[in-house]
């Protein structure tokens, strides 16, 4: 959001919420040879007024003034109440360090660790370090002569005014480029040249880098394990001519994710090593810019539970596969099969197999194997691949798909594989064709394909009438 569009509707809001407050003309505001007298009195003024802020106060000034980058960390900073707070008990002043100081001068890596959720606390400090809780004009400064005044911060710390010979005014090293930049009945802003940075702000920051730089560090002679064993890496030794393979025969051979790349950090774990739910929005982005497969991505976005379902599972360290049917053969689905309660749940979750594979392992498994069985969401059911045609072949019978599409995504945690049909489990199947065929014998009687030619023919010239059979 915009500072100033910020600071405008702040000021709209209070400016409505305390009209009613008395407001304070600008030719009464209090001079400097009096500054300690109606700093008393807008002291107890403010303390009468202390259920809010007039529009005319110092923050409201703030945050309305060209000093946006500074208004806005202090938003950032949940400060505006404490600052609220320090208004209604006195004058203050407010050392505001100019945009460029902070847009370009400042160390990117000091800003972003300022900006860290976790260093919040070194963020109130360092903004409250630049506020002094009683009205410093530029006429209150010390003489060039005299010893720099000390005054306290918000934040407990402690800030030096001095000014030199040569005409300039100084906060500790910050120079003064605008003295009484904004006043206000209830405080006073300077513009300063750059950020004012207190000693433990600076020791936290110097702690936190060095712990950075030392954790990114591996310590040496860390083990390493192998991806393939799962077990720790050791030198290689000389392998003689004619000696057995390092690797049993099963694991450099087995189907499944043995094929597939290793398996992420399990499961469960106090911290979750991916954003599933990221992943899953980026591989139904995949399909539609594909093409072919619109259907099945409007089922994944409308089914909600699903997706999200799919995206905790990838967040927890699972891999997914997902037999994706296209178009054409999502057109073939019947109302009947997609309108049971948790139909199209049931027919997604057939189609996706709690494994990471590519088209390159599923056909090199079904080329060793033969057929291949694959776990699915659907439990306790498994889809069948085979190779057919040079290619991969799910299910059998009707209800075959091939793969069509390879490798539509695979980003290493989802893959998604194109297939030219709708798979169903076996046992579905058989209950299926069974009322259907028992519909047939009760309603009409079955003819054999001669008869069928028969009655066909006696139609054509009129005949079919006479015969019960041709009825």
């Amino acid at each position: 959001m915009d500072p100033l569009i910020y600071g405008v509707s702040f000021t709209l809001c209070f400016f409505l919420l305390f009209s009613a407050l008395p407001q304070y003309p600008s030719s009464k505001l209090p001079s400097s040879s009096s500054s300690s007298s109606s700093s008393s009195s807008s002291s107890s003024n403010n303390n009468n007024n202390n259920t809010g802020i007039n529009s005319n106060s110092v923050l409201v000034a703030l945050l309305d003034s060209h000093y946006t980058e500074l208004a806005e960390l202090v938003e950032k900073a949940l400060l505006l109440q404490t600052l609220e707070e320090a208004v209604g008990n006195h004058n203050i002043t407010i050392f505001a360090p100019r945009n460029e100081a902070l847009e370009r001068q400042l160390d990117p890596e000091f800003k972003r660790f300022l900006l860290e959720p976790g260093n919040i606390k070194s963020l109130q400090t360092l903004l409250m370090f630049h506020v002094i809780p009683k009205r410093v004009g530029s006429n209150d400064w010390p003489t060039e002569k005299s010893k720099p005044s000390r005054h306290t911060t918000l934040c407990n710390d402690h800030l030096h005014l001095i000014s030199k010979t040569s005409g300039k005014k100084l906060v500790d090293s910050a120079e003064i480029i605008r003295a009484d930049d904004v006043i206000r009945p209830d405080g006073v802003i300077h513009g300063i040249e750059r950020l004012l940075i207190p000693q433990s702000v600076q020791e936290d920051f110097n702690r936190r880098r060095n712990l950075r730089s030392i954790s990114a560090v591996l310590p040496e002679g860390a083990p390493e394990v192998d991806p393939r064993t799962h077990r720790l890496k050791k030198p290689a030794a000389p392998v003689p001519a004619g000696a057995p393979p390092v690797l049993p025969i099963y694991d450099a051979m087995a189907p499944g994710p043995s094929l597939a790349p290793a398996p992420a950090p399990g499961p469960g774990g106090p911290h979750h090593h991916f954003d599933g739910e990221s992943q899953v929005k980026d591989f139904i982005q995949t399909l539609l810019h594909y093409g072919g497969y619109n259907e099945l991505a409007d089922i994944l976005v409308n089914l909600t539970s699903l997706a999200t379902e799919m995206g905790r599972l990838v967040s927890e360290g699972y891999v997914l596969t997902v037999l994706a049917p296209n178009d054409e053969a999502m057109a073939k689905l019947t109302t009947d099969q997609l309108s049971e309660p948790g139909a199209p749940e049931q027919i997604i979750y057939y189609h996706i197999i709690p494994e990471y594979q590519t088209e390159e392992s599923m056909y090199n498994a079904v080329r060793r194997f033969g057929k291949i069985k694959y776990d699915t969401l659907r439990l306790p059911h498994k889809v069948v691949a085979q190779e057919a045609d040079g290619s991969v072949k799910f299910g059998s019978g009707d209800t075959s798909a091939y793969l069509f599409d390879p490798d539509i995504y695979t980003d290493g945690r989802i893959s998604v594989q194109g297939i030219d049909g709708v798979l169903f489990p076996e046992e579905e199947k058989e209950t299926v064709k069974k009322p259907t065929a028992a519909v047939k014998v009760v309603t009409k009687s079955r003819r054999g394909k001669l008869m069928e030619v028969a009655c066909r023919m006696l139609g054509a010239f009129g005949q079919d009438s006479h015969f019960s059979t041709c009825q």
